[in-house]
């Protein structure tokens, strides 16, 4: 088992809240990993799976 599925209970929740909060740092947030030379999505799915956050609460999901 990889370790994002270790982390994340599901694929489902790890892509909503890894976007979610990469929204987040485009819109300014502050990163709560090392950023390096990484796009935000790339460090918004490192946050998840290091757990520096997990759920984002009051997150608008589009209706398809």
């Amino acid at each position: 088992m990889s370790e994002q599925q270790q982390k994340s209970s599901n694929r489902f929740e790890f892509v909503v809240t890894a976007g979610a909060r990469a929204r987040q740092l485009l819109a300014g947030s502050v990163p709560r990993v090392e950023v390096g030379n990484h796009k935000k999505t790339t460090i918004a799915k490192r946050e998840v799976i290091t757990r520096a956050v997990e759920r984002i609460q009051g997150e608008n999901v589009p209706k398809g």
